[in-house]
């Protein structure tokens, strides 16, 4: 019989360190013995004690347990679950100071990576820093020994749903709902068999997608949609995988979002990927179509186009803008809502971008500008038929800065363009995500 492995002890508290920096994810990094270890919830400048929480090769990671000299940009956190709650990393932090750290980050990025930097820093898109977020996924739990549902985000650091009243950077008319909603579930006869609740919030609905491994009961259906009806929300169900979304609530259920600068309205499904920060959303429309500078001889390719959040008000403006994205029933949707704006110059195409080739039916058209909004993987793919085409200007929205600095680097040491300006917007407040914009020209 072989020995029983022995989990490694971690080493004793520590006391009155310095922390050096803010780690790319939030957290505090200072270094011991020539090792680095990143604590949570510390902020750079300030005086800490902190206890281990795991030991790695080439790092450790603590736990907080005292301020002794605090960052002037320290403040309190406006939610009681921050710490607890793995959604927030920033709280604690100004955030005017998040802002600062997240251009630094950008900037690092573009730097130390792309081997790059822009002739302007853009200055930060900023909005609301609570009640902004529009978009969500909640775990729910019936948990035994509590003898009731959970329903939140997941713990820091855990898989487990954590134990919320509320949420303050969630949309209020579903961030102050977690109570009644776990209340709602678990008098339901499918209490554990309903693991997560999709939110999208529309211009003028709240909309919740209940995921159930199970046919509910007619009685349990009846419960939702009483629910649902006296608290004037949308519900849907989702038995299966997205495609199996159906609104149980009303039954002719329409979501839509409004770019009002530009008199455009977008409908969506509720599982459809939407940008989750309504005034920074609409903040960064204006800049890509400011950067672009568009006017009627224009032809713009818009790559990962979506649902046409960029492409439809790019078209106002434009002689004529291709969309292209690679999942087919967004396609089908951006064609719709192309319709429903009265725009005849918005033309989409379904493609694979992760296998971008010369010949593919969008590289087929001479496009002078061009607007790329990868996933956070980046553009990489797409670049060599760019660099073909050879566009005056290309704008990237990225939600990723390694990845725009690895594609900025490509662009401006290979493919012969000036890095003319990038900058942040600050899509997601109190999180450590650094959403960004840069614009390229031609050389």
């Amino acid at each position: 019989m072989g020995k029983r492995s022995r989990r490694k002890r971690l080493p004793d508290p520590v006391s009155g360190v310095t922390i050096e920096s803010l780690s790319h994810d939030g957290r505090g990094v200072t270094h011991l013995d020539g090792k680095a270890v990143f604590i949570d919830a510390a902020l750079p400048g300030e005086v800490v004690s902190f206890e281990y929480r795991a030991s790695r090769r080439r790092f450790d990671e603590g736990r907080l347990t005292a301020v002794t000299q605090a960052s002037p940009d320290r403040v309190e956190p406006g939610c009681v679950h921050f710490g607890v709650c793995g959604g927030c990393s920033l709280q604690h932090l100004e955030p005017a100071a998040q802002i600062q750290a997240k251009q630094r980050t950008l900037l690092d990025n573009l730097k130390h990576i792309g081997k790059v930097v822009p002739e302007e820093v853009l200055p930060a898109l900023t909005g609301p820093v609570w009640g902004y977020r529009i978009k969500g996924r909640l775990g729910v739990k019936d948990v035994i020994k509590k003898g009731r549902v959970l329903v939140g985000f997941r713990e820091k650091h855990s898989p487990y749903v954590a134990d919320l009243a509320a949420c303050e950077v969630l949309h209020p008319s579903i961030g102050k709902r977690f109570d009644e909603l776990a209340q709602l579930i678990g008098q339901l006869q499918a209490r554990a068999r309903i693991p997560q609740i999709e939110v999208a919030v529309a211009g003028s609905a709240t909309a919740l997608v209940f995921r159930h491994l199970d046919p509910l009961s007619q009685g349990d259906r009846e419960a939702l949609k009483q629910y649902a009806m006296e608290r004037e929300l949308h519900v849907y169900l989702q038995p299966a995988g997205p495609e199996s979304v159906q609104p149980l609530w009303p039954e002719q259920s329409v979501l839509s979002y409004q770019l009002p600068a530009e008199s455009i309205e977008i409908r969506f499904k509720p599982t459809d990927f939407t940008q989750i920060n309504t005034a920074i959303n609409e903040q960064m429309v204006a800049r890509v179509l400011g950067l672009l500078a568009l006017d009627r001889d224009d032809t713009v390719l818009d790559l990962f186009c979506g649902l046409g959040n960029f492409t439809l008000p790019m078209a106002r403006y434009a002689g004529t803008v291709i969309g292209v994205e690679g999942e087919a029933g967004l396609v089908s949707r951006a064609r719709d809502n192309a319709a429903l704006n009265g725009l005849e110059n918005a033309i989409f195409h379904s493609a694979n971008l992760a296998e971008a080739t010369a010949g593919a039916n969008w590289a087929d058209t001479a496009c002078n500008k061009v607007l790329l909004d990868p996933p956070r993987s980046g553009a990489a793919e797409v670049l060599d038929v760019l660099g073909d085409m050879r566009p005056q200007r290309i704008v990237y929205v990225s939600c990723h800065p390694g990845s725009l600095a690895r594609d900025a680097g490509t662009l401006v040491h290979e493919k012969g363009y000036r890095l003319l300006s990038a900058g942040v917007m600050d899509m997601f407040p109190h999180t450590a995500h650094v959403e960004s914009i840069a614009l390229f020209e031609a050389g």
